[in-house]
């Protein structure tokens, strides 16, 4: 069986290319991504580094696992919404007005400090409400 050798110049450009559309800084894409700066930036220089780390690429360009790969072997990188949409693996959830205000309320209770005013978690979660809003996952007419 012949295996395609990996093409990691054309990887280091394509990364390359879409880092910058997408982040101000190296540093910025690598903390997204949860690797080193080092390790972006051996990607980018067309280095082999591990294959769980062309995952963690993938996934802070927003491409379906797999895509760094897919470059290397000579293939184009696959957009998460493309993916999803070809597979519908992810069906839309909405929730009413509600269910958004109740969940970000308690999720901000949980995670902020004890003495955080009961003021500014109202305010939170009802701007995390208008954003859910603006996005389409809030119910209408509930």
């Amino acid at each position: 069986m012949t295996t395609t050798p990996r093409d990691l110049h054309r990887l280091a450009q394509s990364v390359k290319r879409h880092r910058m559309q997408q982040y101000p800084s190296r540093d910025a894409a690598a903390e997204v991504a949860g690797i080193t700066r080092n390790t972006w930036k051996r990607v980018e220089e067309g280095q082999e580094v591990r294959e769980s780390t062309y995952a963690k690429i993938d996934k802070a360009l927003g491409w379906a696992v797999g895509s760094c790969l897919a470059i290397a072997e000579g293939g184009n990188p696959v957009l998460v919404a493309d993916d999803i949409a070809a597979t519908d693996a992810a069906p839309a959830v909405t929730l009413s007005e509600e269910e958004a205000q109740r969940a970000a309320f308690e999720a901000a209770r949980a995670k902020l400090p004890a003495s955080t005013p009961i003021g500014d978690i109202n305010a939170f979660s009802a701007e995390f409400v208008e954003i859910l809003r603006r996005l389409g996952q809030i119910r209408e007419g509930d």
